[in-house]
């Protein structure tokens, strides 16, 4: 799948945007994450930590949430912007969260505050994944 050049920087953009918003009082590990759906739209999302741990929420599980209240059902790529020394990649619970709507060919671009830092697909974050294809059809 390929990803316009200007759906890419709108995505970036909105990681970045969303990243700042982020409530991470504990960790202060800010993350923001941007997906692109099917229709071309792009939702965003921040993590929000919570004293209980681990009643937080990922950047990634926020844009999803996003995503379906807008009535979007596939995730075609997806951005995820954290400032660190390696990339900052889905944690495994948000690969397996994406999994239920994107494909394995689906990029998960990794970026920080200047730059992209790796370029993976969900299908090298989370490999011999678990998804629909295991359970019955009704």
């Amino acid at each position: 799948m390929t990803v316009s050049q200007t759906s890419m920087a709108q995505l970036i953009d909105a990681a970045r945007a969303a990243r700042e918003r982020a409530y991470a009082p504990y960790s202060k590990f800010a993350v923001g994450a941007a997906l692109l759906d099917e229709h071309g739209r792009v939702h965003a999302g921040c993590n929000i930590e919570n004293a209980a741990y681990p009643q937080g929420q990922c950047a990634e599980a926020s844009a999803l949430a996003h995503l379906v209240l807008a009535g979007g059902t596939r995730v075609l790529a997806a951005v995820v912007v954290g400032v660190a020394d390696a990339p900052v990649t889905p944690c495994g619970g948000c690969r397996q969260k994406l999994r239920e709507f994107a494909d394995d060919d689906t990029p998960v671009w990794c970026a920080d505050l200047h730059a992209v830092r790796g370029r993976y697909t969900l299908g090298e974050l989370l490999p011999a994944s678990f998804g629909t294809m295991h359970l019955p059809t009704p």
